[in-house]
Parts: C-alpha cells; sequence; structure tokens
C-alpha cells in the first residue's frame, strides 16, 4: 500500500525530522556506547545461562514506507511444548527472568543495534509485526510515514493497557506534532514509565493482545484529537 506522508506542521518540525532526528539517533548511541556495550555482554550472558540458545528473538516487523526488517530483541521465553510439539501459550513459557527483562525493557536493548543502521530511531511508532500489514486501514498505514521507535507517544500514554485504536490514534498526533522538544519529553517519561512499570501487558495477556484489524475507526484525521496527557 502506498503511503501519503502526513505534512509537519512547520518547517522547522520538517527540518529536524529530516535531518536533527537521524543525527541525535546516532549521537545518543555512540556517546553510551560504552555502557551500552557492557549492559548487553552482561544480559546476553544470563540470558544464554537461564534460557539457551538462541539468545535473541527476531521476527519481520513493519518499518518506514511499509518496509520489513528483523526486530532484535533478547529472548524472554522457552520453547516448551506440549505432546505434539505446539508451543504452550505465552503465559507458561515466560520465565520469572524473562518477566524481569520485559518489565524492565532491559529485553529491548538489542534495538539499539537497529537505531545505529537507520531501521529504527529512539522515538516513534513501535513497529509492528509484519502478519500485521494487510490489516490496517488507510489511515492506519499512515503509522508508517515516519521510522518505527524503541519508545513513542503512545508508549507514555498507556503502552499495552490502551486499545489498539487508541494507540493508533496515539501514532497520528505523534506524527503531526513531531518535533525536539515533544521527543525530549517522550524519551524523559519513558525511564518514567519504566521504572514504574506502566502499562507492561493487557489483562491476561503477556504484553497485548493480537491485532485483528479494525472493522471502523473512531477517528478520520489525527488532528482532531486532543493532545493526550
Amino acid at each position: 500500500m502506498q503511503l501519503e506522508l502526513i505534512r509537519p506542521r512547520s518547517e522547522r518540525s520538517n527540518i529536524y525530522k529530516k535531518y536533527g532526528k537521524r543525527l541525535a539517533d546516532i549521537l545518543i548511541v555512540l556517546l553510551s556506547f560504552i555502557p551500552i556495550g557492557i549492559a548487553l555482554s552482561i544480559l546476553y550472558i544470563l540470558v544464554r545461562i537461564k534460557l539457551g540458545a538462541p539468545v535473541f528473538f527476531t521476527q519481520p516487523r513493519t518499518g518506514h514506507n511499509g518496509e520489513e526488517f528483523n526486530i532484535l530483541k533478547f529472548r524472554s521465553m522457552t520453547d516448551d511444548c506440549d505432546e505434539f510439539g505446539v508451543p504452550l501459550p505465552d503465559t507458561e513459557r515466560i520465565t520469572p527472568f524473562g518477566h524481569f527483562l520485559r518489565s524492565a525493557s532491559l529485553d529491548e536493548l538489542p534495538e539499539l543495534l537497529l537505531i545505529l543502521k537507520g531501521e529504527m530511531s529512539f522515538v516513534g511508532p513501535r513497529p509492528l509485526p509484519a502478519i500485521y500489514k494487510d490489516r490496517y486501514s488507510p489511515e492506519q498505514m499512515h503509522r508508517h510515514s515516519v521510522v518505527p521507535g524503541l519508545t513513542g507517544w503512545a508508549q507514555i500514554n498507556g503502552r499495552n493497557a490502551v486499545t489498539w485504536e487508541e494507540k493508533f490514534a496515539l501514532d497520528l498526533w505523534y506524527i503531526e506534532n513531531q518535533s525536539f522538544w515533544l521527543d525530549l519529553r517522550i524519551l524523559f517519561t519513558t525511564v518514567k514509565c519504566v521504572f514504574l512499570r506502566d502499562g507492561i501487558s493487557q489483562e491476561g495477556h503477556i504484553s497485548a493482545c493480537e491485532f485483528m484489524g479494525t472493522l471502523e475507526t473512531n477517528y478520520h484525521h489525527s488532528s482532531d484529537l486532543p493532545e493526550p496527557l
């Protein structure tokens, strides 16, 4: 599906989106290379000991302009299957250590490598499984008009505790209001959310339920939405 890109509100935001955001992503990763490298090494060893190989979880995700890439995370679940070889439900395969990784968002750290490659940014709509690609409405497809992020406006306004429709509305609001100061606000608020463990999962799920598509959307243009709290 061809994306009709949303025009930023000002020339300044356009310059930030086109040049400044990518530069900021690279600088942050490079300046924190040593502590990030140490953390990744320690977590790699711990995951290998506690969960075995493979250490990383990969999955096709939809990125900028609808192009696919492979997400990279530390695995948090075992490969346990039932007597017929079918994987057990996520709630039975996740370990206490894996739950800690997810609740502290430490499983996301390998995505910093994807930020360095340019497939992701620090801030943007979260990249979702590629199997969802044909389930979006034309309006929801606009979330792919920007580079996906490690965190985003939806993550600090409910994360997995809100509905899919609310997430997409928040993503579209972010795209139209993207700026340096908004990204900075999102990054600082994300740190707070991680410490408070806010919105880690939907009720009855490890993270969020599968997105099956939207029959109707309750919004037509994200600029009609009030600014979320």
